[in-house]
């Protein structure tokens, strides 16, 4: 994609039809993350397979058009990866895919869903991961 208007509808009909939204049945990691400056929140749910890959994902969350694009962008990035390889995608994964044009003022929204997974790797592998929403504080990104 490198239309202006062929990002601008990928991410309205990922806003408006998200992938993966809702919380996911008995999983191994809940982790938020916050964008206060803004008031975005999302609310990331793994559940992992005996490889530490991503068997299952979805989110939760409610802030601007980008932030919530981007989870649902995420989930279908993310599903099937090893924790150890998400946690390597840098920024430009989100970047790219969203329209750089598009988000390039709005990078800590479009990237809050990434950031909230990576954080969920390592507080999984620290052995510190929450595995409800209601034990899950939320993380500043």
């Amino acid at each position: 994609m490198n239309d202006k208007q062929a990002f601008i509808d990928f991410i309205l009909d990922h806003y408006q039809n998200p992938r993966n939204r809702g919380a996911l049945a008995e999983p191994d990691i809940v982790m938020k993350g916050g964008n206060p400056g803004c008031g975005d929140i999302v609310t990331m749910y793994l559940r992992l397979d005996g490889d530490e890959r991503i068997a299952g994902v979805s989110f939760e969350g409610e802030g601007c058009t980008i932030s919530q694009a981007a989870a649902s962008i995420m989930t279908g990035k993310v599903l099937g990866k090893p924790l150890a390889e998400v946690s390597q995608l840098g920024a430009e994964t989100v970047v790219d895919e969203m329209g750089r044009e598009l988000v390039a003022n709005r990078l800590r929204c479009a990237t809050l869903a990434l950031n909230t997974l990576k954080a969920a790797g390592k507080k999984y592998r620290a052995g510190q991961a929450a595995r409800s929403a209601a034990e899950a504080q939320i993380e500043d990104f």
